[in-house]
């Protein structure tokens, strides 16, 4: 026999119970009415993979291998007459209140076809989510105010976020590097708001966007504890697009170039900024942290769904070449060497998409999707008369009191094991999705040797897609260290952390 008292020790030994059986332990915890949203957001986008993605992906390809600057207004208004920009929004903010993990099955679907056309989608709730991690109700709202009027006017309104700089990529994903990087966004406080000086680069969906989530940093020394996020809106004045970036692969979702002079961005647009931290009963720079594992914890199990879309089309691919393929009389699928590809292949599918849904479980129960998967809030929500939101819950969002009390739950009561949980499991779905798929994308090229090169195939537009998983949203290398400090070196005082 063993008692209580041993069973509460011996699982919080390393690798903690709770750290290894998020699934296990969020079964019983989500709402059940998720099961029946997912299934239907996967039959949504497997219809519009038939109608709209498989018929003119390979030409937007083209096109944009043609023109690099072509912007494809034609499918984001087509994805916006199918409420895909307003799907995920909760409803208590004007959306239409898909559950959240839904994002990531819906994601792998669109970009099991096209992972360019599925980061059009994608990267705008990567905005979201990010103005999400400020936890300030206002300002979410005003975004959601927009790209639902956008959707219903036929002038989509999507979000960008304005993280990565010129000389500064992952240094500014984690606090223990930001002091050492070269950063150079720096936002300066002046009466009714902050004069934002500098330029951010690779920024998804820039020029298609009408809001940006810009990161900046009012010390550029200390810019852990000096972090500030602002919403910018495309036309303010100082603020303009260069360039647009000529990419390997993803040419569907454009890289750009933003540029920020001057650019006075006011009170009313602050997400969080220093001030706002102080009120809160963690340090700035941990509070930073904070910011960065709810943001990077929903998107990060994005892009290990996008990792397993990758290596869920090159192994369909594989498939259907195998099946059709004769070699000495056969088809080549009769083939055991064939067979054990073909196995292997799925593996790594499978796999991809079950660390990105245990990230998602993470995530449910302690970072950005908890307050919504709680059953209490998920149901009210679900049936909540409209004329209800609009008659009070829509107003009660305005009062600074909505703020507080969000901040108040999501960064006071957060406990440092929670965000470090979201935040390892997050990049652990990140770097096994994505090398999942690359290595799925090398299976399949070596199978279909020549055919596999054409671009009728659809298999080497896979092949240059999927690359650039690995290097976004922290590229792979950072996400293994950042595992590592999360969930491996709890236990362990001689492991430093970015000494080097």
């Amino acid at each position: 026999m063993i008692s209580k008292t041993d069973i509460k020790l011996l699982t919080q030994k390393e690798p903690k119970f709770d750290d290894i059986f998020c699934s296990l332990r969020a079964t019983g915890k989500q709402p059940k009415g998720m099961i029946k949203e997912t299934q239907k957001v996967v039959a949504l986008a497997r219809k519009f993979n038939n109608e709209v993605v498989r018929p003119t992906v390979l030409e937007l390809d083209q096109k944009l291998h043609q023109d690099p600057e072509y912007l494809p207004w034609e499918f984001v208004k087509k994805a916006n007459e199918w409420g895909f920009y307003t799907m995920f929004l909760p409803k208590i903010f004007g959306g239409q209140g898909y559950n959240m993990p839904s994002f990531s099955p819906f994601v792998e679907e669109i970009g099991s076809v096209c992972l360019g056309m599925a980061n059009l989608i994608g990267v705008h709730y990567l905005g979201f989510a990010t103005a999400c991690s400020s936890w300030n109700a206002r300002v979410i709202k005003k975004l959601c105010f927009d790209i639902v009027t956008g959707e219903k006017s036929g002038n989509p309104c999507l979000v960008s976020l304005a993280l990565t700089e010129p000389s500064a990529g992952t240094d500014v994903e984690e606090v223990e590097l930001m002091d050492k990087g070269d950063i150079s966004c720096h936002a300066r406080k002046v009466e009714g708001g902050y004069i934002v000086n500098g330029n951010k680069i690779f920024i998804s969906n820039g020029h298609l966007s009408g809001w940006h989530i810009l990161i900046a940093y009012t010390d550029l020394k200390k810019a852990s504890e000096n972090t500030v996020m602002l919403a910018v809106k495309t036309g303010t004045k100082g603020f303009s697009f260069g360039k647009i970036e000529k990419k390997m692969g993803q040419k569907a979702c454009p890289a750009s170039e933003l540029i920020f002079s001057d650019c006075f961005i006011p009170d009313e647009n602050v997400c969080i900024d220093n001030q706002d931290m102080a009120k809160l009963s963690k340090s700035r720079q941990k509070t930073n942290e904070q910011i960065i594992a709810y943001y990077f914890g929903a998107s990060r199990a994005g892009v290990g769904a996008f990792g397993a879309a990758a290596a869920r089309g090159a192994y369909e691919q594989a498939l259907q070449f195998a099946s059709h393929t004769m070699v000495d009389g056969r088809p080549l699928i009769q083939y055991e060497w064939c067979q054990s590809m073909l196995a292997e292949m799925y593996k790594n599918v499978s796999i991809a998409r079950l660390t990105y849904m245990e990230a998602n479980y993470a995530n449910g129960m302690h970072g950005m999707f908890k307050l919504l998967q709680l059953k209490p809030l998920y149901y009210l929500l679900k049936f909540l008369p409209q004329i209800v939101m609009d008659k009070i819950i829509f107003p009660f969002l305005e009062k600074p009191f909505a703020t507080w009390l969000l901040r108040k739950l999501c960064f006071d009561r957060q406990l440092d094991e929670e965000f470090k949980r979201t935040s390892g499991w997050s990049s652990l779905a990140k770097f096994c999705g994505t090398d999942a798929g690359m290595q799925n994308c090398h299976l399949a090229m070596d199978m279909m040797g020549q055919t596999g090169l054409r671009h009728d195939s659809r298999m080497e537009k896979c092949f240059r897609d999927a690359k650039l998983l690995q290097i976004y949203e922290g590229t792979n290398q950072l996400n293994r260290l950042n595992l590592f400090k999360c969930l491996v070196a709890n236990e362990k005082q001689e492991a430093l952390m970015f000494e080097e």
